[in-house]
């Protein structure tokens, strides 16, 4: 049995086994003999230790795993032995260019890079991970916020979402790079040698410039710069970090914000969806009132359960990417769910969606044509016979009270599954022709013009005339195997001229005659119609109607002899009546009569002292 020994390494806790400790021990000791004497040692070795941290999470199972010995020879083999690729000082190189070709066979990692980036490093990021100069990035920037006023806003969400490389292991990630004992200490000699230039020119500068000047005002600037520089300097870098960092901290409270939201709505999204899958979905096992309405507009006989599965993944999927990036902005080390899951369910999403167009376009195509039938009988009564026209309802449905152009599913005296509907209407139209006669057209809609006729013919649909008594159906019947068609009925009477009609009072449900030709009375169903020669006239309505329109015609030509001049006067311009502000006053004209004493009227006052009737 051996021993384990915790151990920090990269700022992580690791429990390794003894053996595995020695070795890996052995290892960073061999790795730092090989850097003596080089220059930024103790960084590489930091990045080292950091890069083996990483590996070794990688492979841990759960919080009580012990490293062994197989788990440190694979790091090993990452990594690489220090002897097989040791690199001197003077082997080293020294270029400072930025590369942006793309490594062959090397995984890539977004990351902001500072280092070269102007403001966050976002379009340098992309540059190394796109393999894209970044010059024609930073010009698209600039388009985006000329042009669309987008630019900024998805420059700061890349700001928020993307991470900086701020190790030697995340620079390297970001460009390409294997991560192992090589690059790491390429890396790290290259910034060493970028800094020691940069310093080396600054000193040149400042040698040079200081030649130009006498002694005395050289000491002074340097005294100077000595006293003064190093601070302002300092303040300033303070200032302009502290207000990077709380633009930052507030842009990274507002994501998680948002983050937030997202998360809360798609996942209350998908527990829906998935609730409705599961109880829309439950119909094609479990007897429900709604799924004959369902049937009677499913035209391709389609299993409701597979129309519900494709609802469920064309909605849910794209609410599914909007859970999980709204995680990742919350938790912004959550691990990817990996390019094969994603691939497989955008694959998933664009075949539900093509499978429900292709269900829609085939539905649209069995209501693509309209056709009818036409049925046609004579009425035979006399000149002097009434034609009695009322509809009547069936017993049997009697508790179907389906208003007009709505369909219910009901079951015949025979227990079949019927479409019931009311969707009739009824007009009266005039013929030259000896004697009335009625016109039934069937309407339906169908995949071809025989299919729609052959649909029509299926409605059923009864009528009789009985005498004088015309009896109409008010509602009509079809099979629920012919589906909902948008199947309806029209009823024409034709009427020659001198017939007499009477209508029923539940004919003003479905009347939709030309009010030009037949103005039917709803007040009672006791009027009696009588068609001559341009149109149908009542002969018994009552005659108030007529003085009704008469009086809003009187009234009509008064209100034009009303002239309102301010709030107070209201002054009427008839010869016989003025009203203002001292009251009404009205006078007899030419035409008026006497009164029962055979003192003739002149005028009458209404106002303050009460009520003045004058007599010639």
């Amino acid at each position: 049995m051996n021993k384990t020994v915790n151990i920090n390494l990269g700022g992580i806790l690791f429990h390794i086994d003894e053996d595995a400790y020695q070795k890996l021990n052995r290892y960073f000791e061999a790795i730092k003999r090989s850097l003596t004497n080089s220059s930024g040692q103790d960084e590489i070795l930091k990045d080292i230790e950091i890069r083996v941290s990483e590996l070794l999470t990688e492979k841990q199972k759960s919080e009580k795993h012990v490293v062994g010995m197989k788990d440190v020879d694979d790091v090993i083999a990452v990594m690489g032995q220090p002897e097989d690729y040791r690199i001197d000082d003077e082997g080293a190189s020294n270029t400072t260019s930025t590369s942006f070709a793309t490594t062959a066979g090397k995984s890539k990692k977004l990351y902001r890079d500072r280092e070269n980036g102007v403001v966050g490093g976002v379009l340098s990021g992309l540059g190394y991970y796109f393999g894209v100069e970044v010059v024609w990035l930073r010009l698209a920037l600039l388009a985006l916020v000329f042009f669309g006023g987008t630019g900024v806003v998805l420059y700061i969400i890349l700001w928020i979402a993307m991470p900086e490389a701020i190790t030697t292991s995340e620079k390297l990630e970001m460009k390409g790079e294997p991560v192992n004992l090589e690059n790491i200490e390429k890396k790290v000699r290259a910034e060493f040698e970028s800094v020691s230039e940069k310093l080396k020119n600054s000193s040149e500068k400042i040698t040079d410039d200081a030649k130009n000047f006498n002694a005395k005002l050289s000491d002074e600037a340097k005294n100077f710069n000595a006293k003064y520089g190093n601070r302002i300097n300092y303040q300033a870098k303070n200032i302009g970090s502290s207000l990077g960092d709380f633009i930052i901290t507030m842009l990274g409270i507002f994501a998680k914000f948002v983050g937030g939201i997202m998360v809360f709505i798609s996942g209350v999204m998908l527990i829906a969806l998935f609730v409705s899958l599961f109880t829309f979905g439950s119909t094609d096992f479990l007897s429900v009132p709604w799924l004959d309405y369902f049937n009677s507009f499913n035209y391709g006989n389609t299993s409701m359960f597979f129309i519900g599965l494709l609802f469920f993944l064309a909605i849910g999927i794209p609410f599914f990417f909007l859970l999980i990036l709204g995680l990742k902005i919350i938790i912004t080390n959550m691990k990817s769910i990996g390019n094969v899951a994603k691939y497989t369910l955008l694959g998933v999403w664009l075949l539900s969606i093509a499978i429900i167009i292709s269900i829609g376009i085939n539905q649209a195509k069995e209501v693509a044509f309209d056709n009818k039938t036409i049925q046609k009988q004579q009425i035979n009564i006399l000149p002097t016979d009434t034609l009695m026209i009322s509809f009547k309802s069936n017993t049997y449905f009697s508790n179907h009270s389906s208003s007009r152009g709505n369909l219910e599913i009901v079951e015949d005296s025979l227990s079949q599954k019927m479409i019931y509907s009311k969707d009739i209407s009824f007009e009266v139209l005039p013929t030259d022709e000896r004697l009335p006669y009625i016109q039934i057209e069937k309407r339906a809609n169908g995949k071809s013009s025989i299919d729609a006729k052959q649909k029509a013919e299926k409605i059923n649909y009864n009528f009789k005339i009985i005498g004088n008594k015309l009896i109409l159906d008010d509602y009509f019947l079809t099979n629920l195997e012919n589906k909902f068609r948008d199947q309806e009925v029209q009823i024409f009477i034709y009427v020659p001229k001198g017939t007499l009609l009477k209508a029923d009072e539940n004919v003003k449900e479905f009347d939709e005659s030309d009010n030009d030709f037949f103005n039917l009375h709803h007040s009672s169903s006791s009027y009696i119609y009588k068609v001559e020669e341009n149109k149908v006239k009542c002969l018994n309505c009552p005659n108030d109607e007529t003085n009704e329109y008469k009086d809003a015609i009187k009234y009509d030509e008064f209100d034009d002899d009303i002239n309102t001049d301010d709030d107070e006067n209201i002054n009427i311009k008839s010869p016989n009546i003025n009203i203002n502000k001292n009251g009404i006053s009205i006078t007899a004209d030419s035409s008026s009569s006497k009164s029962s004493n055979n003192k003739e009227f002149k005028e009458l006052k209404i106002n303050k002292d009460g009520i003045i009737i004058k007599t010639k």
